[in-house]
């Protein structure tokens, strides 16, 4: 005994540095959990290989028949320098073909009841007008995607009567509509026939006009398996960004850059009436990044077409929380959309079926737009996919109301804190691994982040913060 106490005397001081060691340790990961929750991942990464250019981009949906009074090509041109200056990179154009005319709604009719997939709208202007309308984005550095609808044409589209057998029957042979949109006919994509022409005609639109991908209407209703197709043959001819509007994870193994957070989207509908909370907001994310393949594009928005005019602006969805909601789409991982108008604060629904020109109104919102997509575009913190970085929860004492987060990459942090209720609150971040100089975004103005950072939040105030 007398020689073991001798030898532990000796390493005595060698012990005690190991279990500080370990215990500094064991602290050291305690506090970074509490801050940095480890996520499951998802063990799939997506195969897409998305185009340089959509690594820090906004995107903005174009509603071409309300934009203007005229409702051309021409006339939305004249936007293009104002949304080149407000920070917009990619421009989705709502369909632009001609509407058909047999079960037509409204006196326009449904962008989506296609007649013609090779053919634009005469409405909105000529194929050269289209023409000149890309290369103008193109020269003022935006890209642009079309709205592509496969899954249902037009019940006078000529496709109909030239090939029947492309055509979803009932077991009366009749022509079927999918759900209650008795203006257009279901597409069955058994058909091989039916597959090479769709994919020709997405082709057409590229090597025609030299758009940059497409965003594809009820993605969902249409087999993976020809999306899967599809994409390689497009990408031959130029490198496109192909945009679902669908919530489904196969989608990005090989297909799709980006899906719709259709879930985020009704989550903060929710919060918005008090019956959710950040926490639920917080767990979405983490069930996100274990279902989706990493480096996957999502989109979060608070307006779109189909919400606008179905249920609501977002000013009567979400009320007094509608800019705080729009601004944490810019902070969380993901790419943020702006519908059209939502830069002057349109707050009306846009008639879907007629003629409903947006109100521009002087574009209130244009410089709150403006700094958050010079933010998104130029830190790198906030680029999508790999390029950019993991979303981090920064705890409150206030957990259930604030929603705080951090992004952080190559030394650029993007912090982002949000009340999300109605209240205001007294909190305190627990910011042990983030303190240090840090600027607000919108006032210019120094905020030093302390281990313990104390804040008064008014209801709905948020701040977003890059280090200085």
């Amino acid at each position: 005994m007398k020689k073991i106490h001798c030898m532990l005397n000796g390493y005595y001081p060698w012990i005690i540095a190991i279990l500080f060691i370990i215990a500094s340790a064991v602290i050291i990961y305690s506090c970074k959990a509490k801050v940095k929750p480890e996520i499951k991942k998802s063990e799939k990464i997506s195969q897409v290989v998305h185009p340089e250019w959509s690594k820090n981009a906004v995107i903005y949906e174009v509603n071409v028949r309300q934009f203007t009074p005229e409702g051309t090509f021409n006339a939305f041109a004249e936007h293009l320098p104002r949304l080149q200056e407000m920070g917009v990179d990619i421009l989705w154009l709502m369909p632009i073909h001609p509407v058909g005319e047999k079960n037509r709604k409204g006196s326009l009719g449904s962008y989506y009841s296609v007649k013609d997939y090779k053919a634009v709208n005469p409405e909105f202007g000529t194929m050269d007008d289209f023409r000149a309308l890309v290369n103008k984005a193109h020269e003022l550095g935006m890209y642009v995607i079309l709205d592509w609808v496969p899954n249902h044409s037009a019940w006078d589209n000529p496709l109909i009567e030239e090939h029947p057998d492309w055509y979803t029957k009932d077991s009366l042979g009749n022509f079927v509509s999918p759900f209650d949109w008795s203006d257009v006919v279901d597409l069955d994509y058994d058909n091989q026939g039916l597959r090479d022409y769709m994919t020709g005609a997405l082709k057409f639109w590229i090597e025609e006009a030299d758009v940059d991908g497409f965003r594809c209407d009820v993605a969902g209703m249409v087999p993976v398996d020809y999306w899967n197709e599809a994409r390689p043959e497009l990408d031959k001819l130029k490198p496109v960004f192909m945009l679902a509007e669908a919530e489904v994870p196969e989608h990005h193994d090989s297909a799709f850059s980006m899906s719709y957070g259709w879930e985020m989207h009704h989550i903060i509908n929710q919060i918005a009436k008090g019956k959710m909370n950040a926490k639920h907001l917080h767990k979405y994310f983490l069930k996100n990044d274990s279902v989706f393949p990493q480096n996957s594009f999502r989109m979060y928005f608070t307006s779109n077409h189909d919400e606008n005019s179905w249920n609501g602006t977002e000013y009567e969805r979400m009320g007094d929380g509608a800019e705080t909601f729009a601004a944490l789409t810019y902070i969380v991982p993901g790419m943020p959309l702006i519908y059209s108008g939502q830069e002057a604060a349109l707050n009306k629904r846009l008639r879907f079926f007629d003629k409903d020109t947006i109100d521009w109104n002087d574009y209130p919102l244009q410089d709150f737009y403006k700094t958050l997509n010079e933010l998104k575009n130029d830190n790198v913190a906030l680029w999508n996919g790999f390029w950019g970085s993991d979303y981090f929860r920064i705890p409150t004492t206030t957990d259930t109301a604030i929603f705080a987060v951090m992004r952080e990459k190559d030394g650029n942090r993007v912090a982002g804190i949000f009340n999300l209720s109605s209240k205001s609150h007294k909190i305190r971040l627990k910011s042990e691994d983030y303190t240090g100089d840090y600027m607000d975004i919108f006032t210019g103005e120094d905020f030093i982040m302390g281990k313990a950072q104390a804040m008064d939040m008014e209801p709905w105030e948020y701040v977003i913060l890059v280090n200085k």
